[in-house]
C-alpha cells in the first residue's frame, strides 16, 4: 500500500479540480497571449497548449502531493504554462503574470532560473538538457554531503517528453560512471508518443525500458488508469490489454479520436481474440468506451501517485517512471498528430471556460480560500516550505588569497602554470576545500595530475588502490574525500557537471569552485551545455587547453580557431588568454573570486597552450610598471609589454597587439622593427573580452592605458592563434588602420614554425605586415 491508496475521496476530487483549473489557466494564458493581447509586430507567440495538457496531471500530482521541502524539479520546457498556473494557485505568483506569458519582463517561454518571477530550480529550453541537469545536480548534492555534511537539497526530479530521449546527451550521461552512486534521482517521462511534427512510429517504450534497466535504473510505469485496469481483470480483459499493448503508436493515437462505435469495431477486428476484446467492453455505452480507451496512467491521479511513491521508496538508485499520457488531454485537439502548435479557437476557449463554471470576469480566479482545493494547495505549500531551513554556507572572496607565489621556470607554458597553480591551491586552507576539478578523460594531458595526487578522485564508495602501470604517474586514490571527478570522453557531460556544481550554493546550500579542463578544440562539442550553464547563472572555471595550431603535429582535427571569438560573444562569460605564468595566476584568482560572488560573479574561460615561452619580457614589464600596476592592467584586459615609441618618429609608430602564445612572435617582431627604426609597441591582451566590453560600454578612457591619445592613428597589427575576427574590432576603436593576422582555415599537421609560416603568423609575417601598413599610411 502507498500514500496514494489512502487518498480520501474528497482530497482526490479536490486534486482533480486543481489539475483541471491549472489546465484551464494554462490554456487561457496561451490563448490570451496569441489572440487577446495586442500584438503590434505580428510575431508568432505560441505557447504549447497541447503539451501543457499532456503534463498537467504529472505536475499537479507532484506539487499537490508528492514533493517535499528540498526537492528540486526540472519542468518539461513546453509545460511551463501549467507550472506557472500551479504556482499561481499556490500563491507563489502574482495574478498579473498570467496575462504576461512571453512578454518583456513577463513569464518566459520556458522556465528560467534567472528571468522568471517564480522559483525555478532548473532553466529549461534546449531539449535533453533538462533531463540530465538534475542528474548532475544529484551528483553535486552527494559530493557536498560527503564533504560538508549538511545540504539543503533532498531529491532531484526531472520531467521530460519521450522525444527528449532521442537526444544524445541523455545517453552520454547515462553511460558515465561518474554518476554511479547518486541518490534520490527520479526521471518522469511524459510518454505521449508524439514529437513536434508527428506521432512517434512503432512502439519504442519497451526498448527504452530495457536500456534503463541495463544501466541499473529502477524502471516503473504508469501505463493504464484504474478504470482500464479493472476491465483487464474481468472477462476478456487479457485480450483487451493485448489488443492495446500491441497497437502501434500511430493506430492508438488515431483510435482515441474515433467514436465509440468505431473503437468497438476496431477491437472486434483485433487478431485472433478480437471477440474477447470486444466482449470485455460490451456493456459500455459508446461515449463511455471512448473515455475508457483513453484512460492512461499518466492522467489517473491515483495510479500516478502510487507509482511515484514506488519510485521514491528506494532512493539508493535512480528511478525512471514512464507515464503514459495523451498530448492535448482534456482538449478538443487531444491526440491530433499535428497538435503541437495548434491553438484552441475562441469558441473552444469559451466552452472550456464554461466547464470550469467560470465566466469572462472570473476567468483568472484562483479557488476560494475556504474551499477544499485551497486547503489541499495550502497543505502543499506547507510541505514545500522547509521547517528548519539550511543556511547557505559562506564562501567569501577573502578565501582567495591575493597571490600564490607559484615558482615559475624561465621557460614555461600557460598550461603548465595552470597545473602548478592548482597544486598551490591545494595548500591553501579554506580555499582548497571548496575547489573541485573535473575533466573528460584528459586529466593528465591538461596538467591536473599534481592536484589529483594531492586531493584524490571523488567516488561515493572507497575503492582499493591497485598499483598498475596506468597509475604510476597518477595516484588514483578514489573515495568520498576526493576532489576530482573524472568523466568519460563527453564534453557535454563536462559542461553539465560544471553548470550544476556551479549552482551548488543555490541548489544544495554548499558553494563550490568547480574547475574543468577540456581540449580547446572540443569546447564546441559541449557548446549547448556550456551555454545552458551560463544562462542558468552557474559560477565555474573552464580551461580550454591545448589550443590553436600551436598544437602543431596533432593536425586540423585537434586545432581550434573559433573559441576566442566564442569567449567574446557568449553572454556573461569572463574570457582569458594569458601569455605568461603570472597572468595565469592573476586570472585564476580573479576567476575564483567570481565564483565566490553568487550575485554578480560570472563563469570564466581560460584558453591555454602547451608551448613554453620565455618569461623575461614579462619580468621586464613588471620592473618598468611595478607589480600592482601591472596586475591591475592584466585584470583590466591588457597592458603594454614593450613601449617602443622612443625607437622612431611618431609617423613610424605601429601597434602590435597579441594574445596568448603569439606574444613571443610579437616580441621578436618588435625587436626586428626597432632595428629598422620603427617604433613598435607590443600590447598584450590578456582578456580581449574585458577590453571589448570597456570599449562597447563607452568608458571615457577606453584603451587609453593601452594606446595613448597621441598614438591613436598608428596602424595596428593583430596576431592571434585563432580567427582573425576575434581581434579585428580593435580598428574600430579610434578608426585606426588594422591588419589582422590569424588562422582562418582548418589547420594541418606539421612543425610549429612551419605552420606559423604557412598561416602568416610568424615573426617575418608580423614585420612584413607592419611595413606594409606604414607604407599605406605614407601613401595617404
Amino acid at each position: 500500500m502507498t500514500n496514494a491508496d489512502f487518498l480520501p475521496a474528497d482530497d482526490l476530487a479536490a486534486i482533480d479540480a486543481i489539475q483541471r483549473r491549472a489546465l484551464w489557466l494554462a490554456v487561457n494564458m496561451v490563448h490570451h497571449a496569441n489572440h487577446v493581447r495586442p500584438n503590434t509586430d505580428g510575431t508568432k507567440i505560441g505557447g504549447h497548449q497541447a503539451s501543457s495538457a499532456s503534463m498537467v496531471t504529472i505536475l499537479t500530482a507532484l506539487y499537490t502531493r508528492f514533493l517535499r521541502a528540498g526537492d528540486r524539479v526540472a519542468v518539461k520546457p513546453h509545460a511551463s504554462p501549467v507550472f506557472h498556473a500551479l504556482q499561481y494557485l499556490m500563491g507563489n505568483l502574482d495574478q498579473r503574470y498570467l496575462t504576461e506569458l512571453r512578454t518583456y519582463k513577463g513569464l518566459q517561454a520556458y522556465p528560467s532560473r534567472t528571468k522568471d518571477p517564480d522559483q525555478i530550480d532548473f532553466s529549461m529550453g534546449s531539449v535533453g538538457l533538462g533531463a540530465v541537469a538534475p542528474a548532475f545536480a544529484a551528483l553535486a548534492s552527494g559530493y557536498c554531503a560527503a564533504h560538508f555534511g549538511e545540504v539543503s537539497s533532498r531529491r532531484f526530479i526531472a520531467t521530460m517528453g519521450d522525444a527528449e530521449l532521442d537526444e544524445g546527451n541523455v545517453w552520454e550521461a547515462l553511460l558515465d560512471e561518474a554518476l554511479s552512486g547518486i541518490q534520490g534521482l527520479i526521471w518522469i517521462v511524459d510518454l505521449n508518443r508524439q514529437s513536434l511534427d508527428r506521432v512517434v512510429p512503432g512502439i519504442r517504450a519497451a526498448r527504452l525500458k530495457r536500456l534503463f534497466e541495463e544501466h541499473g535504473w529502477r524502471v516503473l510505469e504508469a501505463k493504464y488508469g484504474r478504470q482500464l485496469q479493472a476491465r483487464f481483470a474481468g472477462p476478456g480483459g487479457a485480450a483487451l490489454r493485448a489488443c492495446i499493448d500491441t497497437m502501434p503508436n500511430e493506430e492508438y493515437q488515431a483510435l482515441i479520436r474515433r467514436s465509440g462505435a468505431e473503437i468497438r469495431a476496431r477491437l472486434g477486428q483485433s487478431h485472433s481474440d478480437g471477440a474477447d476484446a470486444a466482449a470485455a467492453v460490451a456493456d459500455l455505452a459508446d461515449d463511455q468506451l471512448a473515455e475508457l480507451i483513453a484512460n492512461l496512467g499518466g492522467h489517473d491521479l491515483e495510479e500516478l501517485l502510487s507509482v511515484l511513491d514506488d519510485a521514491a521508496s528506494d532512493p539508493s538508485r535512480p528511478a525512471i517512471v514512464f507515464a503514459y499520457t495523451i498530448k492535448g488531454w482534456g482538449l478538443p485537439i487531444a491526440g491530433h498528430p499535428l497538435n503541437h502548435s495548434m491553438l484552441l479557437n475562441g469558441e473552444q476557449i469559451d466552452t472550456l471556460r464554461t466547464t470550469q463554471g467560470l465566466d469572462a470576469a472570473q476567468q483568472w480566479d484562483a479557488f476560494p480560500p475556504d474551499s477544499a482545493e485551497a486547503e489541499v494547495l495550502a497543505a502543499a505549500v506547507r510541505r514545500l516550505t522547509p521547517q528548519s531551513p539550511v543556511a547557505t554556507a559562506a564562501m567569501p572572496a577573502s578565501l582567495v588569497p591575493d597571490r600564490l607565489d607559484v615558482p615559475t621556470p624561465a621557460q614555461t607554458s600557460t598550461q603548465d602554470a595552470f597545473g602548478r597553480i592548482l597544486v598551490r591551491v591545494a595548500d591553501v586552507p579554506g580555499l582548497r576545500e571548496r575547489v573541485v576539478t573535473t575533466s573528460p578523460d584528459v586529466s593528465v594531458s591538461t596538467n591536473l595530475a599534481g592536484w589529483i595526487n594531492k586531493t584524490g578522485v571523488f567516488t561515493f564508495a572507497e575503492h582499493p588502490d591497485y598499483e598498475t602501470e596506468a597509475y604510476r604517474l597518477l595516484r588514483w586514490q578514489r573515495g568520498p574525500t576526493g576532489q576530482h571527478i573524472e568523466l568519460g570522453i563527453s564534453e557535454m557531460n563536462l559542461f553539465m557537471l560544471l553548470g550544476m556544481f556551479g549552482l551548488s550554493a543555490e541548489l544544495c546550500g554548499q558553494p563550490l569552485i568547480p574547475i574543468g579542463t577540456v581540449y580547446d578544440p572540443f569546447v564546441c562539442r559541449g557548446l549547448d551545455a556550456l551555454i545552458y550553464a551560463i544562462y542558468s547563472g552557474a559560477k565555474f572555471i573552464v580551461a580550454g587547453t591545448p589550443s590553436g595550431i600551436t598544437l602543431a603535429p596533432e593536425g586540423g582535427a585537434h586545432q581550434s580557431n573559433v573559441t576566442s571569438s566564442l569567449g567574446i560573444e557568449l553572454p556573461g562569460l569572463e574570457t582569458w588568454e594569458p601569455a605568461f605564468a603570472r597572468e595565469v595566476e592573476w586570472a585564476m584568482l580573479d576567476a575564483m573570486r567570481q565564483c565566490c560572488d553568487r550575485e554578480h560573479g560570472r563563469p570564466s574561460f581560460l584558453r591555454l597552450t602547451t608551448r613554453p615561452i620565455d618569461q623575461q619580457p614579462f619580468d621586464d614589464a613588471m620592473a618598468r610598471l611595478g607589480e600592482p600596476a601591472l596586475r591591475a592592467q592584466v585584470l583590466r584586459g591588457g597592458y603594454r609589454l614593450i613601449a617602443g615609441a622612443t625607437a622612431g618618429a611618431p609617423e613610424d609608430t605601429v601597434q602590435i597587439v597579441a594574445c596568448g602564445v603569439m606574444v613571443a612572435e610579437a616580441v621578436a617582431a618588435a625587436h626586428a622593427l626597432h632595428r629598422e627604426g620603427v617604433a613598435a609597441n607590443v600590447i598584450v591582451l590578456t582578456s580581449p573580452r574585458r577590453v571589448y566590453e570597456a570599449w562597447r560600454n563607452g568608458e571615457s578612457d577606453a584603451l587609453d592605458w593601452l594606446i595613448p591619445r597621441h598614438e591613436r592613428h598608428a596602424p595596428i597589427i593583430t596576431v592571434h592563434d585563432s580567427s582573425t575576427h576575434s581581434l579585428a574590432w580593435l580598428g574600430s576603436v579610434y578608426g585606426a588602420p588594422l591588419t589582422a593576422l590569424g588562422v582562418d582555415a582548418f589547420g594541418q599537421s606539421g612543425a610549429r614554425d612551419a605552420l606559423y609560416t604557412h598561416y602568416g603568423i610568424d615573426t617575418p609575417a608580423i614585420v612584413e605586415a607592419a611595413f606594409a601598413a606604414l607604407d599605406r599610411r605614407a601613401l595617404r
